[in-house]
């Protein structure tokens, strides 16, 4: 049986995949630092993207989407604004997309969103 950790990080390596097929360059996973954390960092033509990943099992606690709340979002800002200072990218193009994922076992369904900020 897969523990919640591990079906985590499987999700995270699905939604990396997915973004690489999409034409996305891969920069950073699970950027950590005292504001937050942010799952992975992409480039998708001139912006660059902070992605956070949900997975969920079942919708029976709302979609995965629906997780990322306000007190998420602020420790997401400040995680991006920290990784933008230092890596010197303060005038860079960004966005923040979430990529849910839901179902059980081989029976994944991913769904990208665009923009969510």
């Amino acid at each position: 049986m897969e523990g919640k950790q591990d079906f985590g990080k499987r999700g995270e390596k699905l939604a990396k995949d997915y973004l690489k097929k999409q034409g996305y360059k891969i920069i950073a996973q699970n950027f950590r630092c005292l504001q937050g954390e942010i799952d992975i960092i992409a480039e998708e033509n001139d912006e660059l993207v902070f992605v956070e990943v949900k997975t969920r099992s079942t919708l029976w606690y709302g979609t995965p989407a629906e997780a990322v709340d306000k007190p998420k979002q602020k420790h997401m800002i400040k995680a991006a604004k920290y990784y933008l200072y230092r890596t010197n990218q303060e005038t860079r193009y960004t966005r923040f997309d979430v990529i849910e994922i839901v179902g059980k076992q081989e029976k994944l369904k991913l769904n990208h969103i665009k923009q969510i900020l």
